[in-house]
């Protein structure tokens, strides 16, 4: 499979399966894009030497370009078939071990948001604090089921998790406590709204948290429209002023800003820029807000032109910023394709349900944070274990070929067939797809790829 694309100059050719990113000259991306739609290779020649005559191509030239493509098709970076789809399910079906955690240590929060979707922290439930011995429990269940992997990952989330900072301290020490007796190495990672942070929170999070999440929309009308306490009154200048002390404690390192964007915001770059120049933040990401589709929040099919122009102009302004000598960061358009993740994970994802699971205040277990109170979704205990083996297997089941609509999709093996938990929400199946999500996706795949592209000198 091969997807073709336009953009910031650059002839842009994707071979799906074999990973392998091409730049080309506007006579090779024709013919590639003849042979791909099945044009026999003389008619593909003569067809090349008809359009680019004028402009000095010859027949010994297309030939030229045809045994380049024969060249590259032999080396398996282009025209390569799915080697993965028979393999896919034996894949997923290997013995699961838990490697990550969230752990819910607060269903509660200092804000209400009204994206929120944990419901401001309830998760539709009830309010609630995870004791110590419910953490210590759930620490204990994630070492019991990692088998022989080394590293083991715990966020610390909510709600807002810094609403039990205490808990969250003595964890993270009694984590510290085992970790050589039980051969594993911890790392956490704190998601918070900002309000609750203290200087003593910032020197705790430096010494023990790998990262933080920091949850900004941007520009301050932006914020406070949705991020809100519970009388109603903006965060901003609550959080602003705490978010660079903490990230300047940091010394620029190991943290992201988080913001969510909504039908209010379409133009989201302006938030982004606003947390880089304003504000100094180099860390970004901004999300698309998944909520109901009667909510005023939610984004338009007649958002859409307009979001896929904005992922363009991050791209063409960070390319910009890096050749001024000050890089900005978005999580999105990180991608690595040397030594990106392999095609385990590239087929499976997230792990959900399987390699990672949500974690209650009340020690039940979730496939993830997304999924917590549904009881359809409930998946056990820290105590009991995972006793709806047959939702483990539907997870475990859940890769980019167990969905139909991911078939034809050339950003597959980008997305591991996206999020369950947004593709539940959006179709009522897991193995479902969350189409607005997907062309979302795509347009940041060809943006990051583009990306790469122009910083590896490609000419244009």
């Amino acid at each position: 499979m091969i997807h073709q694309y336009k953009l910031n100059g650059y002839n842009m050719v994707l071979d799906v399966y074999s990973g392998s990113v091409h730049v080309t000259d506007d006579a090779s991306y024709d013919m590639i894009a003849w042979l791909d739609q099945g044009v026999d290779e003389e008619e593909a020649v003569q067809k090349l030497k008809e359009t680019y005559g004028d402009k000095g191509l010859t027949e010994e030239d297309a030939r030229d370009i045809l045994d380049d493509i024969h060249e590259l098709t032999k080396n398996g970076s282009l025209f390569t078939e799915d080697v993965y789809k028979d393999k896919a399910f034996d894949l997923k079906k290997r013995n699961p071990v838990i490697k990550a955690l969230c752990l819910l240590v607060a269903h509660t929060c200092n804000l209400n948001c009204e994206y929120c979707f944990a419901s401001q922290g309830k998760f539709k439930g009830q309010h609630g604090l995870m004791s110590f011995e419910t953490g210590k429990r759930a620490l204990d269940f994630l070492v019991e089921n990692s088998g022989f992997r080394r590293n083991l990952e715990v966020d610390f989330f909510g709600g807002e998790p810094l609403l039990n900072f205490e808990v969250c301290k003595q964890l993270v020490a009694y984590a510290r406590s085992i970790e050589k007796e039980k051969k594993k190495n911890f790392r956490f990672t704190l998601t918070t709204n900002g309000v609750g942070i203290t200087d003593e929170v910032i020197e705790w999070a430096n010494r023990e948290c790998h990262n933080v999440v920091l949850s900004l929309d941007g520009r301050k009308e932006v914020n406070d429209r949705f991020r809100v306490d519970l009388a109603g009154k903006g965060s901003y200048d609550r959080i602003v002023p705490k978010f660079k002390k903490f990230v300047e404690a940091r010394q620029g390192r190991g943290y992201y800003m988080r913001g969510t964007f909504t039908h209010f915001n379409t133009d989201f770059t302006r938030d982004i820029f606003h947390m880089a120049d304003d504000l100094g933040f180099t860390e970004l990401s901004m999300e698309p807000v998944v909520t109901s589709p009667d909510s005023p929040s939610a984004l338009t099919a007649e958002d859409l032109p307009v979001l896929m122009e904005q992922y363009e102009i991050l791209a063409k302004d960070m390319l910009r910023r890096e050749k001024e000598g000050r890089p900005i960061t978005f999580y999105h358009y990180m991608i690595d394709l040397e030594h990106g993740p392999c095609i385990y994970k590239r087929i499976s994802g997230c792990g959900a349900g399987t390699e990672y699971m949500a974690v209650t205040a009340w020690g039940d277990l979730y496939p993830c944070h997304q999924f917590v109170n549904n009881p359809e979704y409930k998946m056990g205990n820290i105590w009991d274990g995972v006793t709806r083996k047959d939702l483990r297997n539907d997870f475990m089941l859940c890769n980019v070929y167990a969905r139909e609509d991911c078939d034809d999709c050339w950003a597959k093996l980008y997305c591991s067939g996206g999020c369950a938990a947004n593709s539940y929400h959006a179709t009522g199946d897991i193995h479902g797809t969350y189409s607005y999500g997907c062309d979302i996706f795509r347009k940041r795949i060809e943006c990051a790829l583009m990306m790469k592209a122009a910083e590896s000198g490609a000419a244009n």
